[in-house]
């Protein structure tokens, strides 16, 4: 097995990011940081650029399953595993800058937020953000993973959180796994239901934003609050 160890010191990606600005170190090379050792047939470094083209993107390959890394030739569990805690960092630690510094209030802010979360789930998650008088966001929690109805979503449990956290707003952001984020019966009806439910509570639910493929369906935006 070809590993970073029997690569010329000054080609190993480790040494270099050490050496240099991380900013300077390529994509794939990060990526041969994280896998550590190559196969049989190809490099570690020819593993990483493997894994880039196969999904076209970074973003790609961040959004999919360590089952979907295992696909690919070379890439078994403890490799596909690393990758997955690597990205999960990531989007976190992107949260976490967001949720201190970013101002959810636009349908356009909203889903650029959640957008890395939901986007390329294969089960719907409910979201709730819930935001302080200015707009920025002190709490998010997933609601409810699956398909949703009225029968299944409780609104109690939902406004718990907004007391819990003293949220003067809440925003509802779903996901559609189809990549088509136009509302369905079910979401009009439980977009109903929990709107009421923060009318009475005098906790303003500000929209419910639905993630598609690469476009979102705004309620607020289309007038359908």
């Amino acid at each position: 097995m070809f590993t970073i160890k029997e690569m010329p010191l000054e080609e190993r990606p480790r040494e270099r990011l050490a050496k240099y600005d991380a900013e300077t170190i390529q994509t794939h090379e990060l990526i041969a940081i994280i896998l550590r050792t190559g196969t049989t047939a190809h490099s570690v470094l020819e593993l990483a650029k493997q894994l880039l083209y196969q999904y076209g993107s970074l973003k790609e390959l961040a959004s999919s399953t360590y089952q979907e890394y295992q696909t690919i030739p070379g890439i078994g569990f403890s490799k596909a595993i690393q990758l997955k805690a690597a990205f999960e960092l990531g989007r976190r630690s992107v949260r976490e800058t967001f949720g201190q510094s970013i101002h959810l209030r636009s349908p356009e802010a909203i889903y650029l937020f959640c957008k890395d979360q939901l986007e390329m789930k294969t089960q719907e998650h409910l979201l709730g953000l819930y935001l302080n008088t200015k707009g920025e966001l002190l709490k998010k929690e997933v609601l409810f993973i699956g398909s949703l109805n009225t029968s299944v979503i409780h609104p109690r449990a939902i406004f718990k959180h907004a007391v819990l956290n003293s949220a003067a707003n809440i925003i509802i952001v779903h996901n559609h796994p189809s990549g088509d984020p136009t509302p369905s019966k079910a979401d009009l009806d439980v977009t109903s239901i929990i709107v009421d439910n923060g009318k009475m509570m005098d906790i303003p639910v500000l929209d419910h934003v639905i993630i598609g493929r690469d476009r979102y369906f705004s309620f607020k935006e289309k007038g359908a609050l």
